[in-house]
């Protein structure tokens, strides 16, 4: 728990944390109660990263799995890749028919028992030839079986299929063509969607190899731990690809007033830095955008310090404050290397403003250098040792004196949380209620603290005191709309109350429309109560509102999975019924 928790981060961190510790009530036990009024269930967990293999489907009918085991002499990504199936009796044949390659006029004079039974040798022995690596000899006894059989069977295309899976190189548009031709005469037939998603995957055609894979991992009963991997893998490389296509062509911007008030809320308020006595134009138009920072408006502030850079500031320390700020926007908008670049400049400018060093140990650590992180805190405390910024954002629990600042408080208290001293950690913060009784952070903090210990009904009484003080505020500016979000999804834990949560999430962005925490908790909810089509507006929010790769990724995944989901329930309308025995099941 820190700051950043009551970001919009924070928030969808422990929504998508107790989908993840509830998976099979949330994910699998609701897909019943969604396709049964039309909806569909996601399922692409983000607690556990892709297998690296990820292997599709391994296991064929329930009744040919001792078969298929003792058969099985070659692999693929399928497993066992030699069916089981017996379309018809395989009694003893004399071979004569089918060593004469027999025209369209023969096999039309064939009896269709006799068909039957040539179809089946040939199948036969086409097994055999695979089994002997034989891939050409092969597939030529399966193109005969089909060309014989007097009814089209598909376990005879999926066997070609998996022929050409092997070939080298892999002819997978072969494979695409072959699997297509099972699956019109059997939709649910997993081994053929597994070799088709196998052979899609390859031609990068990822959404549809992501269709096959949902499909194939929806009619296993989730149970199949390897097609949930290749589930999970193709959807990291769609989202991947997506997101660096998206960010690539995004204007950079600020995020939503809530995330920056966040931000700006983990960071004890500063002066302005006082002017001369004869200040330029630049210098009064940095003390704007102080003012502006000040009152809420971050888009005028950030507008006005890139004005008064440009215009010039007279002193160093102005510049240095300048720079500090711009760099802070920087960051923001996830412009990670022109923020450090603005952060060292003002420190060259003014070494002993401590939160500029507090900054750039975060650029640090978003770079994954944490070394260099923690000696500019090093740094920022041989400057100024009393700063409580510099220990909070260390993690460090030990903090100067400082009871003229809301934020001190609640530092404190969150630094305790974390070393696990809760005694102390509940002390401080009913010291900063009480010290701060018209500030509504220290009552949302603090319901954080009792959610995350489960004291449901007290965390939302913190939640409704916090929106209570945020509607007596004078407007403008914005008020902080994080307390509405974090009562919704306490609703949600609590009582599993999915329509009062979302409520809350529809008054939050009320009030702000472009609060991720809000987007990304509606979409999870708008999806658990079969609202595709909200949900969906959702997930494409989110993904516009995403202010870096990973968030980006978590909105195109959710996005991708529930789509294919969609496409499923479209093309197996049937399975809403054994969906529902599979959540009874779970009960």
């Amino acid at each position: 728990m820190s700051s950043s928790s009551t970001s919009s981060q924070g928030v969808v961190e422990r929504v998508q944390s107790f989908v993840s510790e509830n998976r099979r009530a949330v994910l699998i036990g609701t897909a019943a109660a969604l396709v049964a009024i039309g909806g569909v269930a996601y399922y692409a967990s983000t607690s556990r990263r892709p297998g690296a293999g990820g292997d599709a489907e391994t296991g064929d009918r329930k009744k040919d799995k001792k078969k298929s085991k003792k058969r099985k002499t070659v692999k693929d990504k399928d497993g066992p890749i030699l069916e089981e199936r017996t379309p018809v009796s395989e009694e003893g044949h004399d071979g004569a028919i089918e060593d004469v390659r027999l025209s369209a006029e023969d096999i039309a004079r064939m009896p269709t028992e006799e068909r039957s039974k040539v179809a089946a040798s040939m199948k036969a022995r086409g097994n055999a030839a695979y089994s002997s690596r034989q891939f050409s000899t092969a597939i030529d006894l399966y193109t005969r079986a089909i060309d014989v059989t007097p009814k089209p069977e598909p376990v005879f295309y999926s066997n070609r299929a998996a022929c050409y899976i092997n070939m080298s190189p892999p002819e997978y548009e072969k494979v695409v063509v072959d699997c297509d031709e099972a699956l019109k005469l059997d939709a649910s037939y997993v081994k053929a969607l597994n070799r088709r998603a196998t052979a899609l995957e390859a031609l990068d055609r990822d959404e549809e190899a992501l269709r096959d894979y949902t499909a194939a991992t929806i009619l296993k009963k989730f149970q199949n731990e390897a097609a949930a991997q290749s589930v999970e893998r193709v959807l990291k490389k769609l989202s991947g690809n997506k997101a660096q296509e998206i960010l690539a062509g995004r204007e950079r911007r600020l995020p939503s007033h809530t995330f920056v008030s966040a931000y700006f809320g983990a960071f004890r308020p500063r002066q302005p830095p006082t002017l001369p006595e004869s200040p330029t134009q630049g210098d009064q138009t940095l003390l704007l955008s102080f003012q502006a920072l000040a009152a809420g408006d971050y888009t005028h502030s950030l507008s006005l310090i890139n004005e008064a850079i440009e215009q010039g500031i007279s002193f160093n320390e102005g510049k240095a404050e300048a720079l500090n700020l711009r760099g802070t926007f920087k960051f923001l908008m996830t412009d990670v290397t022109g923020a450090k670049d603005d952060f060292l400049a003002s420190i060259d400018l003014h070494p002993s403003l401590t939160q500029t060093w507090v900054k750039i140990a975060s650029v640090y650590m978003e770079q994954g250098d944490p070394k260099k992180a923690f000696d500019c805190f090093e740094e920022a405390i041989k400057h100024n040792a009393d700063d409580p910024d510099i220990y909070y954002h260390r993690g460090q629990g030990k903090f100067p004196d400082r009871n003229n600042s809301w934020i001190c408080h609640i530092q404190l208290a969150v630094a305790q949380y974390k070393a696990n001293n809760l005694a102390n950690s509940m002390a401080t913060f009913r010291r900063t209620l009480k010290a701060f009784p018209h500030r509504s952070e220290p009552h949302n903090y603090y319901g954080e603290l009792l959610l995350d210990q489960q004291r449901f009904q007290e965390a939302v009484d913190k939640f409704n005191r916090a929106i209570e003080i945020e509607n007596e505020r004078p407007k403008p500016p914005p008020i902080n709309v994080l307390p509405h979000v974090n009562k919704g999804l306490a609703m949600y834990q609590w009582k599993q109350d999915v329509g009062a949560a979302e409520r809350c999430c529809q008054e939050a962005l009320r009030i702000d429309a472009e609060c991720e925490a809000a987007v990304a908790t509606l979409a999870q909810l708008s999806l658990q109560q079969g609202k595709i089509d909200i949900a969906m507006g959702m997930f494409e929010r989110q993904a516009d509102l995403a202010r870096s790769e990973p968030e980006l990724m978590n909105a195109l995944t959710y996005q991708f999975a529930t789509k294919a989901q969609v496409e499923f329930m479209t093309n197996y309308p049937e399975m809403a019924v054994q969906l529902n025995q599979i959540a009874r099941s779970m009960v």
